[in-house]
């Protein structure tokens, strides 16, 4: 991913709303989410190339997703890929923190990235760039390819179009036409994280428009404070265009 915006413990009816958007390469293969052949307690899109995932939820109600911390001249071309993370996580059963904590000592292997993870209990986030794990407050909260909420101008105007959703009743579509907001920021907002400023440029808006790289898939999720789980996403074409929508809705197993 790189956006995820999410609100934990923020309302009532809702124990965890995420809106996110996934950027990557066209090339790079990936199926649409469903539930895994191999992991039936999974809900998620996959990378074809690794097998991971980059957000995904369980019946259970474990969820986890991750970015990529951005910054090219630490990248390693020979690191695993970030995305089995995700997928451990989703199939493990230990308590998050406890998780994040077992492979901290081997994070390092990875290039940069910045991960949520959580069980209906708790929510973590673990960065391998600042090598803390610490625990999610109640609110809302952004992330994109540094750490969390850190105010970059994608992160502060989603962050602040989510509330106002919040505060209404929860349409999939609404967060759905957040996550599709092309408008790149102001050259003075714009971060400097050593890709130059065109590219900084284009990589600012919510969505990211193609040319080789984009905005591949929107996925929208809420874990209702009852139990039932909505999920949707929505795939785009190389050209931007939208290329399907998968549906899901159930009700989280009892444990």
């Amino acid at each position: 991913m790189c956006l995820i915006l999410f609100a934990w413990r923020a309302h009532a009816q809702h124990q965890l709303i995420v809106a996110a958007n996934r950027d990557e390469f066209y090339e790079r293969p990936a199926s649409a989410a469903q539930f895994w052949p191999d992991r039936p307690q999974v809900l998620a899109g996959r990378d074809l190339s690794a097998m991971g995932t980059w957000l995904g939820v369980t019946r259970g109600g474990r969820f986890a997703a991750i970015t990529n911390f951005r910054n090219p001249a630490e990248r390693k071309p020979t690191a695993p890929s970030r995305g089995q993370l995700v997928s451990d996580f989703l199939t493990s059963p230990s308590e998050p923190a406890a998780w994040l904590a077992a492979i901290a000592p081997r994070a390092h292997e990875y290039n940069g990235f910045s991960m949520l993870a959580g069980d209906g209990r708790t929510l973590c986030f673990y960065s391998n760039r600042n090598g803390e794990i610490a625990a999610v407050g109640p609110g809302i909260h952004g992330l994109s390819n540094h750490l969390l909420d850190t105010p970059w101008p994608k992160v502060t105007k989603g962050i602040a179009h989510m509330a106002h959703l919040l505060a209404e009743s929860f349409d999939a579509g609404a967060y759905l036409e957040l996550l599709a907001d092309r408008e790149p920021a102001t050259d003075p907002r714009l971060p400097d994280t050593g890709v130059g400023p065109e590219l900084e440029r284009r990589l600012s808006s919510i969505h990211i428009a193609g040319d080789g790289y984009g905005t591949r898939c929107s996925t929208v999720l809420r874990i209702g404070s009852d139990g039932s789980v909505a999920f949707r996403e929505r795939s785009y074409a190389s050209d931007g265009t939208p290329a399907g929508t998968v549906s899901v809705e159930f009700a989280l197993e009892r444990r």
